[in-house]
């Protein structure tokens, strides 16, 4: 007789629900968030477990890659489909959530999500890492030129090369009039310099593996996508398979529009936002230099200034963006590369 497995994973501890074919329920357990304590146990409480899942979350790719390797048929869920079935039900806890998660086990309706390869992991903690990094920076300068506003002095502005050492040059200067700013220089000048070295050394390295990697250099091809935006976009899709048509990409990036319809009533609205976010900013970065920065002519580019035209410049490069997502899925899925001339290639 097949049984069906549901786990409520948290960070300390793991519920665990059995149930068979016909609903009923076989076993509880709660057992410590361990891939080896949770996989013996059920090799030898469930061994012929149909399907084991659990939800979307912190250690959702961790524990399922973990459980894998251990011969467990574990699957990863979507949370807010999983979310829906379980708010059903009157009372919330541990054991009526594995429980529930046991049952969409059995029934099958469910979202299984891909879980990403430790390659693609680590360059987007290496993408994610600098992202934070300028974030940082960004707060910092800003809450500086917030302070010396109050004393009427006012920073100007700083172009990015050279590690922004006009922006520390500034505020020594501004230090040298008053022992108290003089005091809140000499502590942020050197956080500054760490900020801007550090996010330099990462940018570096993704420059690096952008050049070793073939695929990172045919995406490259594409007007205003550089090293950053090819990484990450390798990253979020991770398998060029999952999608059967690269129209779709833009849908699973959050750059199509919602849809309502019911009845009579059929409308649409902004953007989905559903997705990476990051990746989907870098898109719009990367539309948004096409259209200003790139001089070399391509039809991608006459497309967007003419929609930009008639749509106004936001919505022209979130269209631009959705379309270089396309894009890239294209190239990676044929192995060709960018066709400036969009005439066939010879």
């Amino acid at each position: 007789m097949s049984n069906y497995v549901g786990l409520d994973v948290s960070l300390k501890e793991v519920s665990v629900c059995v149930v068979d074919a016909q609903g009923s329920v076989v076993k509880r357990a709660t057992l410590p968030t361990d891939p080896d304590v949770i996989a013996d146990h059920l090799s030898r409480e469930v061994p012929d477990a149909e399907r084991v899942v659990h939800e979307s979350g912190i250690l959702a790719t961790w524990l399922t890659r973990e459980l894998e390797k251990r011969g467990v048929p574990i699957i990863c869920i979507d949370a807010r489909m999983a979310h829906k079935a379980l708010s059903a039900r009157l009372n919330k806890s541990d054991k009526a959530d594995a429980e529930g998660l046991a049952q969409l086990s059995r029934t099958g309706w469910f979202t299984k999500v891909h879980v990403r390869s430790e390659a693609s992991d680590r360059v987007r903690a290496l993408v994610g890492a600098r992202e934070r990094l300028i974030r940082m920076r960004k707060d910092l300068e800003a809450h500086i030129r917030g302070v010396l506003k109050t004393f009427g002095i006012r920073m100007g502005a700083v172009p990015s090369a050279h590690h922004r050492q006009g922006f520390r040059d500034q505020l020594a200067e501004a230090g040298a009039c008053d022992p108290m700013l003089g005091l809140v220089a000499q502590t942020m000048i050197p956080i500054h310099k760490t900020l801007c070295a550090s996010a330099e050394a990462l940018a570096d390295e993704l420059m690096h593996v952008a050049k070793q990697n073939t695929l990172a250099r045919r995406l490259m091809t594409v007007p205003g996508v550089g090293p950053l935006v090819a990484l990450n976009f390798i990253a979020t899709l991770d398998d060029a398979s999952r999608f059967r048509r690269s129209s779709d990409v833009g849908a699973f990036l959050g750059l199509t529009p919602r849809r309502y319809q019911s009845g009579e009533i059929d409308r649409s609205g902004r953007i989905s936002k559903c997705g990476d976010a990051e990746m989907r900013r870098l898109l719009v970065s990367a539309a948004a230099s096409l259209m200003t920065q790139v001089r070399r002519f391509s039809p991608l580019k006459s497309w967007a200034i003419r929609l930009s035209a008639r749509k106004g410049f936001k919505k022209a490069a979130v269209a631009t963006a959705r379309k270089i997502a396309v894009i890239l899925h294209a190239i990676w899925r044929d192995g060709t590369e960018f066709n400036w001339k969009g005439e066939p290639a010879t």
